[in-house]
Formats: C-alpha cells, structure tokens, sequence
C-alpha cells in the first residue's frame, strides 16, 4: 500500500503522509458507537425486546471489520513530491491538477480538475496534511 509509480527524473518526496495507528482505533471507536446505537434503534422500531442485541452486533460488525482490514489501512502511505502526490500503487496526481483539497473527519479529501477524488484518511494532524498539500499545490486556504 506504498507508492510503486516512479519518480521523474529530478523529482524528490517532499513529504510522506502515513496513517495514525492511535486515530484509525478512534475512528472505529466512534464508528462502533453509532452502529451499536442504530442496530439498537432499529430492534426497537421493530419492536424487539431484545433491543440491547443491535449493540452486540453493531459493535462485532464494526470490530471485525476494522480488525480486518487495519493491516492493509494502516501501511498507506502517499508521498508529495515537488510535481505530484503519489499515492498508494499506481495512483499518481501532477499538483497542478489539485483543485480541493479539504478535511474530512480524520482524512484529508484531494479533488483534481477532473473530478477525481483520493482521500488521505487516518491523519493524526489532518489540518497539517491539508495545509501541505495545498502549499505545495499553490492553493489558498480553504
């Protein structure tokens, strides 16, 4: 989950941007929470007397999943260079390209020209990550 695109002939990383072990466990935390309250909100519309199971099971669905994917979510890593944002494989954006770049919970959401939008997610100091890239992509705040 690195950037594998090579760099250009003179390009170098500025920057790498790699995802917060402590925030991704705090997201899943709060995620958990509105599962857990939703699955029990939804046996009680049902009228279930069993409502305190929609917290059991929206809390093991969350927990599974982040159990699940946390090896592959949190080896991410994107690097800015002085050209481009260079993201995990292939994905690759030229910084004049950037046309938003804006916060999104704990993730930083980066929109080209063109429509096409990556997210940076899991930054322990997502306003610092936003105010980088826009730097480096010549964007006001914003």
């Amino acid at each position: 989950m690195t950037p594998t695109t090579a760099l250009a002939e003179g390009e170098r990383v500025i920057e790498s941007f790699h995802p917060d072990r402590a925030t991704y466990w705090r997201d899943h935390a709060w995620l958990a929470a509105g599962a857990m309250a939703l699955g029990m909100a939804v046996l009680w519309a049902a009228g279930n007397p069993h409502v305190w199971t929609g917290a059991v099971g929206g809390l093991a669905a969350v927990a599974v999943r982040a159990g699940y994917v946390a090896s592959d979510e949190l080896q991410a890593r994107w690097d800015l260079t002085d050209r481009r944002l260079l993201g995990p494989l292939t994905r690759a954006v030229r910084l004049a390209e950037i046309r938003t770049v804006r916060g999104l919970g704990s993730a930083v959401q980066v929109v080209t020209t063109s429509g096409d939008k990556h997210l940076i997610k899991y930054q322990a100091d997502r306003g610092a990550t936003e105010a980088r890239i826009r730097a480096a992509a010549g964007l006001r705040e914003g």
